[in-house]
């Protein structure tokens, strides 16, 4: 390209996400960018599992410390200020960026190991008075 045409503007992803995408397609999406990203930077000798394990308990201990002396109360107010709402979102942003490179250096699928993890935590803690939990048969 040369000086005088203009580059497009890059505009950052929305939010909501590309329409008609279905949150596992954004998810692997994102993924695959974190992984492009490590990639073009020459990371992956560096995102070993112990790593990116490490990396990922720093990032949860930035997120609590957010959150260290409040009272409950402020607590449940802290994404009502800007600024510490902007630091929460950072915070939960790095932690859930380092949890997708760490599932996917091992080759696990988050959402899969999810949907496992709240199936056996259902069995394992019933609703009290509850019988047979209703069970789709598509579950």
């Amino acid at each position: 390209m040369n000086e005088t045409q203009e580059q497009p503007e890059r505009r950052p992803e929305s939010p909501e996400g590309r329409i008609g995408e279905r949150p596992d397609e954004r998810l692997d999406r994102l993924q695959r960018r974190l992984a492009q990203f490590a990639a073009a930077r020459g990371w992956e000798p560096y995102h070993t599992p112990k790593n990116l394990a490490v990396a990922l308990s720093v990032e949860a201990a930035e997120l609590v410390e957010i959150f260290q002396w409040l009272t409950p109360e402020q607590s449940a107010k802290v994404m009502e200020k800007p600024e510490s709402a902007n630091r929460v979102a950072d915070e939960v942003a790095d932690v859930l960026a380092y949890l997708l490179q760490f599932c996917e250096v091992l080759g696990v699928d988050v959402l899969d190991a999810l949907a496992a993890k709240i199936e056996r935590n259902e069995l394992r803690f019933p609703v009290p008075g509850a019988s047979t939990p209703n069970r789709h048969s598509s579950e």
